[in-house]
Parts: structure tokens; C-alpha cells; sequence
């Protein structure tokens, strides 16, 4: 994509009073959105796209991004993460799907961070415009969009059965046991139709108000509330977040303590655990070629136990400093695939992954978040969520880690759970 075909972008960022529940100004059909316990950015309209693929599709989306970096006009008088020239973006999880990975830059963000709310409004200028700041007006909220009619299914088994998991599994605890690889990540797939016409929103809106310590996303369809940070950077200060080893939550408080004492003495789910953080680390410091001692990398010294409505992990908080002349993407691409949804050896289990799923994961398990060009960025995992194709259709996902010792009817029933957060945000409210 060359140059000349990319916007010159103005974005103008100012501060306005506490706007209230964002997501009433998002788009109903696609929003664009990233939120935590209420606080996040949302985007209104699209003002650029950029569609990737293939093996170089995060590289491609940096230089394009850089691009259009190097020919934007930047006025931000908030200067808070999330403010500025922002692109929200979401890749695919393998190279060779034949989905699109996108970045795209909407016509208006409206957020609130750290105390601070805010609107950066975005303009597509021409190379005649001059260098003087863009003219001052009165600060306008954008319209706020009346709620459409509810988007809800019922989400049914696709292709990946039960028994054809349970050969999937085993062929893999058979190649493990063969020394090929020590870990692999089997998914599998549900399906559902919701009316085109459905307000998108609601999906977001429930999945935000249930798991309000997750990371609510929606990117270009893609829709989830996600554990796992993939990697945040704010400045130059980098954390990421490994979730590896899962148990349902239990159905009472003697239950719920007993699922939890059994994750943190599960010798099985710790060594699952530990592959994801050792791959996690060793993908980071790979990146790291300069001799920076300010850029070393810290881990939990023990992984702690983090509780959502339907599920304990075992997670793990890595810590550190961007390395000179990277930037978020770079960081993105290195990290991705984590072992925690693909496998170890990487090179060794994504292959095998293509074998025994019978379907193209689209964008789960792939990366999805934002990018600004003051150089921060937030991307998690696209786990607990689902496509939403424009005609209603919905693809859903969830998948476990496979290492010696798994039994295949155990991760069969753990993805159940996995799958709770969607199934319950398409269900009617009256439910």
C-alpha cells in the first residue's frame, strides 16, 4: 500500500464532561469498542480501513500505520491513554486464514480515562491544507444512538463434535507422548444467527456489565470479553498478562473453594501454566536486540489465581520496558501466538493445529486492540467472544491446552465454561 494511497489525517482531541455510558454512541451494526470496569474508548463511523493477510500481515499493519503517522496532524490537550490519533485492530490468529486482519481509524472517539473524559474528532485533509491548528468550534457530542431491537440466538455444536474432539485430543496426547510437542491448544466451534438488523451493542453492553474485570472489545464484528492481556503499552512501561490452566467455577461457596484449591494443586495445569509463561518471556526478550538493562523482564514469582463469574486460571503478570525503536505491534507480533492458545514448540503445534481442527479460527485467539500514535496500545487475546458476520451470523470458539496427562472427556467439558460469556450475552433479557 503506498503512501499516496493513505489519508492525511488531522485528529483534534479535547476534553469534555463525563459523557456517561459510552456505548450509547457507538454504531449498532459494527461497533468499535474497548472497555473496562465502565472506562475505555469508543469509536463512531470509519474514516480508514486497512484489510492484511498472510505471514507479514501485523509487519505490514505497522508500516502502514507508521504511514499514516508520518503525514497526520495530532492536537491533543488530554493526553491520556486512549486520546490522540487512535486505530483500533484486529489480526487473524493464523497466517493462512482466509479472513482479513484490519486496523481502522473512525471518524470520532469518545472516551474516559484516568478521571479524564474526552472527544478526538478526526478529518481527512489534502496536501494544499496548511500547518496552522485546526479552527476552533464548540465542543459537540456526537448523537446519541437509541438502542435497536435485541441480538440474541441460540449457539449449536458446529463442526468440531464431541467425538471428533475426543480423536482430535487423543491424536494430540499421541504426538505429545512421541516427543513432537509438549503442548497444543484444541478448539472447538458453535454457531448461531441472530436477525442483520440487531443492535450489536447489546452483546457488548452484557458481556461489559458481567465481566467488568475482563477487557471488553469489539473490533470490525469481532466481539469478546477477554482475560488475557496480550501486552499493554503505556509509554515505554510493557505488562502482559498469561492465563493458562482453567477450572469452572463450582456451584456453591464449598464448590467454588474446592474447584479453586484443586487449580492451585493441579500439577497439570501448572505445567501448562509454565509453558505459557517461559514462551511468553522468551518471545519478549527475542525482540529486545539492544543493549538497554533498563528492558528486563519480570514474572510473578508464583502464578496467583484469578476468578471470573465462570471460571478460576492460573495467571501470571509479566512486566518491562519497551526496547528502543519497537513499537506495540512489534510486541504484538511477537508474542502471537502465546502458548496459552497455541502450543509449544510454536513452530511444531501450529501446524498440527491446521490438521486437527476442521475449521479457520477467523480471529479467535488472535490479537485485537488499540494503537495511538503517542505510542501506547492495549491487546488482549480475542477469547470469550464471537464473530458477527454483517448478515447475522455468529461463530463462536473456545479451546483448552492439550499436554501429557490430559484426558480427553476433561477438556471436552472445560470449554463449556469458556463458552458461557457469549452463549449468556445472546440470550434474551427476559432470561
Amino acid at each position: 500500500m503506498s503512501d499516496s494511497a493513505l489519508p492525511r489525517l488531522r485528529a483534534r482531541t479535547r476534553p469534555i464532561s463525563d459523557p456517561g455510558d459510552l456505548l450509547r454512541f457507538a454504531e449498532p451494526q459494527d461497533p468499535a469498542v474497548w472497555l473496562r470496569r465502565g472506562d475505555g474508548i469508543v469509536g463512531g463511523g470509519c474514516l480508514w480501513r486497512g484489510e492484511f493477510q498472510g505471514e507479514s500481515r501485523i509487519r505490514d499493519a505497522r508500516e502502514v500505520w507508521d504511514a499514516i503517522l508520518a503525514q497526520a496532524r495530532v492536537e491533543d490537550a488530554v493526553r491520556v491513554p486512549g486520546s490522540g490519533l487512535v486505530a483500533f485492530g484486529a489480526f487473524t490468529f493464523a497466517a493462512s486464514s482466509g479472513y482479513a486482519s484490519v486496523l481502522q481509524i473512525p471518524q470520532f472517539i469518545i472516551g474516559r480515562m484516568d478521571g479524564k473524559s474526552f472527544l478526538t474528532e478526526l478529518f481527512v485533509t489534502d496536501s494544499t491544507v496548511g500547518s496552522g491548528p485546526v479552527p476552533t468550534v464548540p465542543v459537540r457530542l456526537p448523537l446519541i444512538i437509541p438502542d435497536g431491537p435485541e441480538a440474541v440466538t441460540d449457539l449449536e455444536p458446529g463442526e468440531m463434535t464431541q467425538e471428533r474432539h475426543r480423536e482430535a485430543v487423543e491424536c494430540a496426547l499421541s504426538r505429545i507422548e512421541q516427543g513432537e510437542f509438549t503442548k497444543i491448544v484444541i478448539s472447538r466451534d458453535q454457531h448461531g444467527k441472530i436477525e442483520p438488523d440487531a443492535d450489536r451493542r447489546h452483546i457488548v453492553r452484557r458481556l461489559a456489565n458481567t465481566y467488568p474485570e475482563t477487557w471488553t472489545y469489539a473490533v470490525d464484528g469481532l466481539i469478546g470479553a477477554s482475560p488475557e492481556m496480550l501486552v499493554r503499552v503505556l509509554g515505554r512501561s510493557v505488562t502482559a498478562r498469561v492465563l493458562a490452566g482453567t477450572l469452572p467455577r463450582g456451584a456453591n461457596e464449598a464448590d467454588d473453594a474446592a474447584a479453586k484449591r484443586a487449580l492451585a494443586d493441579s500439577a497439570k495445569n501448572r505445567v501448562e501454566h509454565k509453558f505459557a509463561i517461559d514462551s511468553a518471556i522468551e518471545s519478549l526478550r527475542r525482540l529486545d536486540t539492544h543493549d538497554d538493562p533498563d528492558t528486563g523482564l519480570t514474572a510473578s514469582p508464583e502464578p496467583f489465581l484469578l476468578g471470573l463469574p465462570n471460571v478460576w486460571h492460573l495467571a501470571s503478570d509479566i512486566r518491562g520496558t519497551l526496547p528502543q525503536g519497537s513499537s506495540v505491534l512489534d510486541l504484538v507480533e511477537a508474542l502471537h501466538p502465546t502458548a496459552a492458545v497455541g502450543g509449544t514448540p510454536r513452530k511444531k503445534a501450529m501446524p498440527v493445529i491446521d490438521e486437527l481442527e476442521p475449521f479457520d479460527r477467523r480471529r479467535y485467539a488472535g490479537p485485537a486492540g488499540w494503537l495511538s500514535a503517542s505510542g501506547d496500545g492495549e491487546w488482549v487475546v480475542a477469547l470469550r467472544g464471537a464473530e458477527v458476520d454483517a448478515d447475522g451470523s455468529v461463530t463462536a470458539f473456545a479451546g483448552g491446552g492439550i499436554v501429557a496427562g490430559s484426558e480427553a472427556a476433561d477438556e471436552f467439558a472445560e470449554t463449556g465454561p469458556k463458552f458461557r460469556p457469549i452463549t449468556e450475552a445472546l440470550k434474551p433479557l427476559a432470561e
